[in-house]
């Protein structure tokens, strides 16, 4: 029976992975050790799951439906042992977290250090990305995300408030001349963050009654945040970035906040887990911990980052 159940958290990992190599990288195996290993599992089934020779891992309609039922196999597996375990206080198991490169760097990673010291027999595993959440793939028991996300299948709590601000050092300000409204941006070098999907140069302000949106450009743009940060201490421009990643600069004076009298929206930071009918018990805790604790590392300066 385990060797099933391994079987099933093996393919899991296959299905929700782009390649076998990025699988390998993430079982920590070599790729002959994983194709050898899916080889053997399509024997014992009598089935082709994965297409070879595609670039990218494709399913067949048999790794398709294992891949759909095997999900909610391995949630009743976990749900009786949660429910096993309610009688006592140690928590375990094992908890899945994602979370985006910056966030989970800086304040994710620390806060999942405390709670695995208070809780030695369950396994955490941070996942940080720049790549946008696909809850669909079910690649994570709770997420972190700054931003409401679109997908109504999550159930979702607020972690900590925060909004994206424009800021710029010094002495672009003192070169280039502070802007005195939003549309004077459009004559400003913006350094643009590339993430997730969607328009990248397209900045919004106001707030919750009423937005309106500006798209920016510049010569710099990158899908690496502390870069952006870095570029605007340096004077290249100026960002659009979430107050928690720039209080520290703002408030040693490298960074000054730019239109100030202008309201941006808010992109409150979210604790994401699926939309079950029973949440573990490690992972509810875990939103606990994290909804106490998260807020006021977000309002203490953290490391600075590493001049270029």
């Amino acid at each position: 029976m385990n060797d099933i159940i391994d079987d099933l958290r093996f393919f899991q990992v296959i299905a929700a992975s782009e390649t076998l190599t990025s699988a390998s990288r993430e079982l920590g195996c070599s790729l002959p050790v994983v194709s050898k290993r899916l080889s053997a599992l399509e024997k014992r089934l009598d089935v082709r799951l994965v297409q070879r020779g595609a670039r990218r891992l494709v399913l067949t309609s048999e790794g398709e439906l294992y891949s759909a039922r095997l999900g909610s196999i391995l949630d009743q597996i976990r749900e009786l042992e949660d429910q096993v375990s309610d009688s006592s206080e140690q928590l375990r198991g094992s908890v899945v977290v994602h979370a985006t490169l910056g966030l989970g760097r800086t304040h994710v990673a620390p806060l999942l250090s405390e709670f695995a010291g208070d809780h030695p027999e369950l396994h955490l595993q941070l996942n940080t990305s720049d790549l946008p959440l696909r809850p669909h793939r079910r690649e994570f028991d709770l997420a972190v995300h700054v931003g409401a996300p679109g997908d109504s299948t999550l159930r979702m709590r607020r972690l900590a408030q925060n909004r994206r601000i424009p800021c710029a050092a010094p002495a672009y300000l003192a070169r280039r001349g502070t802007p005195a409204t939003v549309a004077d941006l459009v004559n400003h070098d913006c350094i643009v963050l590339r993430e997730n999907e969607g328009d990248f140069d397209l900045w919004r302000f106001g707030d919750a009654s009423a937005t309106h949106q500006l798209r920016v450009s510049g010569g710099l743009s990158t899908n690496d945040g502390d870069v952006v940060t870095l570029w605007a201490l340096e004077g290249r421009g100026v960002v659009m970035r979430s107050e928690w990643q720039v209080l520290p600069y703002l408030e040693s004076g490298e960074l000054v906040r730019v239109l100030p009298e202008v309201p941006t929206p808010a992109a409150d930071i979210y604790a994401l887990f699926t939309d079950d009918r029973h949440v573990p018990r490690r992972v509810s805790k875990l939103v606990e911990h994290l909804a106490a604790r998260l807020p006021e590392r977000l309002g203490r300066a953290h490391p600075r980052l590493d001049p270029f």
